[in-house]
């Protein structure tokens, strides 16, 4: 066993301190390394018991203690759970406890290997905080056999180390986010120290291989510390993993170059393997606070080069070494269950008692059923208990964000639908603001795949730096080690850094092109569930809410073609549950700027917002735009002809190039019929399209009529997938009369208004699909619409002529003549 620091320097032990005396194992001599005899005794019966509580809610439906000889009853029905990769987990966080308490560190733990759950629930029972939480799980008998009959049963808890576990912001139930979630906790937090468990498997993910690179923008000046643990036990479910059979020089070389310095600690001998450990977390700490330090009083002078563990230990150490027959300690057989047959095979049966006695339960908890007093004193106190910081639990800490006043940013709207602006150029402003109100409170982080200017947040730069902590050139742009302008080239680590953010108490936005965050749309997915879980728990305090801002839409993408055109997301939120989704389709500037103070404002929520970067027509005077962002959806009188009577057909918009092309729909059709009783809605929140008993911003039947009338055909210009408004209006009265228009899989590289020709959402079509619903026209309706078709072929003719649209229709604005 070695442990290696840098590169080709190895040593036995970081530390000599070895005693003179016996250890616990009876060996004549200890254990070379900084543990003395007693305190590594206490290390082994603490982790004898985490591993103990392990096992036990894995397999224990009663006897949690095993008071009384083990029976088939005493057993769960059904066994659930994952074993191999939890004693690593338990050893790591019981010396970081011993870290916390010499050295008053401010820690959390995050781990990445995806069911290590009953390690960490065990953990947090032993520190105390989980009866605090939940007082039915109490420190005594009943409470431990409790504990065990919640874990990974109906009405308990998920094997993962979910949004139920004290102390986690991290499930790691989907793998490879771990790192981009501890850089996210670190940023801004000076003192915290974030242990950051890798899972070999999950060292395989495309997002963890991209988090290594974080080290270039963590300033160790103003910043905290992210210690990567690499837990190479060898195995996933069936089959070796990449990492854990490479060599140590490969892997030193891998984190060499992503900027660690990598340090082994590796063995099956328990005394062997605590004594290195403790001495290289012993190094990692002295020398994070060394680079802190060196960078708080002379400044940052380049990319540090950041300690990173790699342990290498058995897969389901301590546990079954042969089952029927089969190697399973140290091999993908305990991956999960070692003994999968205990109810019905009594050697199972037997074997499973053997290995529970293994770790004396009769010493470490006393006639009562608790933890022995001598053992639970070796836990940090109060919130220095990683199960118990405030940091892992981040509404706590969270400070509200000094907002300036949205109206400040407003653009003047004489006439709707005359001028031209771009619209995400005036959030820019008020993010730019944002950025300056709250620099003492260093609380705000913008997170962008590189598109900061590109989406025409640009004058954030005005006050603000991009952040990297690597080589700098004399032509970079706004580019400085203080910068909290986050961009990155990948959408994996953007969400991951702003959610690990947000759950430790501090405000952000995502912004980035509308078709790449289906990249990170699983995440997106994740955190909502995470935020729909906590809100059942009132211990989790809200934090503020994940906010993302889609730009670069499937409609303005015409120059960079189809790969840059897709609306999908939208259906990955329409999924989640109305208590923490939230969909904004904002049509113009004084729209966004009123819905971007509500969702910074919000918490507990993921709140989509869309809309696109490029010059479009503005709509709304400010107090009109409030107005419409509280009623989420409502008439456009200046558009409409129905004169606020019965109109004979209804044109809908959701989104600014749906807004527009309906508007000039509804604007041809009064040259085309000048006759016809016409109304516009615009809706802005998608969500109030659902029946009001679906979801909390829905409608109720009498809302629903009173926008889109009874009974009259409703032509719908959506800016998404035309199946997600089918599937929201469900409930409302005669919805088959809606027709909706939407993004069908048509693009390409070409012109903005042939890319609404290509889906059959121009002008022109909406206006011939509302000619077509109209019973009173069907006379005239064959003239009419051959008129529509005509403007549309001529509008294709014209862009493959001149390479771009007609000017009556590219420069066309709103008119009353």
């Amino acid at each position: 066993m070695t442990t290696t620091y840098g590169f080709d320097v190895s040593i036995s032990s970081a530390v000599d301190t070895a005693a003179e005396q016996p250890t616990a194992n009876g060996r004549e001599e200890a254990v070379e390394g900084p543990l003395t005899p007693e305190q590594l005794r206490q290390v082994l019966r603490y982790w004898d018991a985490a591993n103990y509580l392990t096992v036990a809610q894995i397999y224990l439906l009663d006897n949690p203690l095993l008071r009384e000889p083990l029976r088939q009853d005493h057993i769960k029905p059904r066994l659930l759970g994952h074993w191999g990769t939890s004693p690593g987990l338990s050893l790591i966080y019981i010396h970081l406890n011993r870290l916390i308490n010499e050295r008053d560190a401010n820690v959390i733990y995050l781990t990445g290997p995806g069911h290590g759950g009953p390690a960490l629930v065990a953990l947090a029972y032993l520190e105390g905080s989980y009866s605090e939480i939940y007082p039915a799980v109490a420190q005594n008998t009943a409470g431990l056999r409790h504990l065990c009959r919640r874990f990974s049963t109906p009405g308990g808890i998920p094997s993962h180390v979910s949004v139920q576990t004290p102390g986690s912001i991290h499930e790691g139930g989907e793998l490879g986010y771990v790192l981009s979630h501890s850089f996210g906790a670190a940023f801004d937090n000076p003192d915290l120290i974030v242990a950051a468990v890798v899972g070999d498997g999950e060292a395989e993910t495309g997002p963890l291989s991209a988090a290594w690179k974080s080290t270039s923008f963590l300033n160790p000046a103003r910043d905290g510390a992210v210690l990567p643990i690499l837990h190479l036990n060898g195995y996933k479910i069936s089959g070796p993993t990449v990492l854990g059979r490479d060599s140590d020089e490969e892997i030193t070389a891998l984190l060499y170059g992503n900027g660690y310095e990598a340090l082994f600690v590796e063995g099956d001998d328990p005394e062997q393997v605590h004594q290195a450990f403790a001495a290289t977390l012993d190094h990692c700490y002295e020398r994070i606070r060394a680079i802190q330090a060196e960078a708080r009083e002379h400044g940052v002078s380049g990319r540090p080069r950041w300690p990173a563990i790699i342990l290498r230990t058995p897969k389901g150490w301590t546990g079954p070494k042969v089952v029927d027959g089969l190697p399973t300690e140290g091999t993908f057989r305990s991956h999960q269950v070692p003994l999968a047959g205990v109810r019905q095979n009594p050697e199972h049966l037997a074997q499973l008692e053997e290995w529970l006695r293994s770790y004396h339960p009769d010493e470490l908890f006393d006639a009562e059923g608790s933890f022995v007093p001598d053992l639970a004193a070796l836990a940090p106190p109060g919130e220095r208990r990683m199960s118990a910081s405030p940091h892992a639990n981040g509404g706590k800490l969270l400070v509200d964000l000094d907002i300036p006043d949205f109206r400040d940013y407003a653009l003047e709207v004489k006439q709707p639908a005359t001028e031209l602006h771009e619209s995400t150029r005036q959030l820019g402003k008020m993010l730019r603001d944002i950025y300056a109100r709250n620099a003492e409170a260093a609380n705000f982080r913008l997170f962008c795949p590189d598109e900061t200017n590109s989406n025409r947040l640009g004058n954030v730069f005005e006050v603000e730096n991009r952040c990297f902590v690597g080589r700098t050139l004399d032509i970079d742009d706004h580019l400085t080690p203080d910068g909290r302008v986050m961009e990155v080239l990948s959408e994996h680590l953007c969400e991951g850094w702003l959610e690990g953010y947000l759950l430790t108490g501090r405000h952000g936005l995502f912004a980035t092109y509308e078709a790449f965050a289906m990249v990170s749309a699983s995440m997106t997915v994740q955190h909502s569930k995470w935020l729909q879980e906590a809100r059942n728990l009132p211990w989790r305090a809200p934090v503020s809410s994940l906010n993302v801002l889609l730009t670069s839409t499937c409609w303005r993408n015409d120059h960079n073609g189809f790969s840059h055109q897709g609306p999908g997301l939208i259906d990955v939120m329409l999924s989640k549950r109305g208590t923490v989704a939230r969909i904004y389709l904002p049509p113009d500037a004084n729209t966004l700027l009123s819905m971007a103070d509500h969702c910074l404002r919000s918490r507990d929520y993921v709140n989509l917002i869309v809309i696109d970067k490029q010059p479009q027509l503005q709509f709304f005077p400010m107090d009109q735009a409030i107005e419409h962002c509280r009623r989420g959806a409502s008439v456009l009188p200046w558009a409409s002809t129905d004169g606020g009577d019965e109109p004979e057909v209804v044109l809908a918009a959701a989104g600014d190039i749906p807004t527009l092309e309906t508007v000039a729909a509804a604007w041809w059709l009064r040259r085309l019929a000048p006759d016809l009783r016409v109304r516009v809605v615009n809706v802005i929140d998608l969500m109030r399209l659902f029946p009001a008993r679906y979801h909390p911003h829905g409608m109720t039947t009498e809302d629903f009529v009173e926008l889109f009338t009874e009974d009259r055909a409703v032509v719908f210009a959506f800016h998404g997938y035309r199946r997600a408004i089918h599937e929201i209006v469900h409930g409302h009265p005669d919805v088959d009369r809606i027709h909706v228009r939407g993004f069908s899989e048509q693009g390409t590289t070409t012109t903005p208004f042939q890319m609404v020709v290509l889906n059959s959402m121009s002008r022109f079509d909406l206006a011939a699909e509302a000619i077509r619903r109209i019973p009173r026209l069907r006379d005239r309706a064959p003239q009419l619409i051959a008129e529509c078709k005509a403007r549309i072929a001529e509008s294709v003719t014209y862009a493959q002529e001149h390479l771009e649209d007609p000017p009556d229709i590219r420069d066309w604005v709103w008119t009353d003549d």
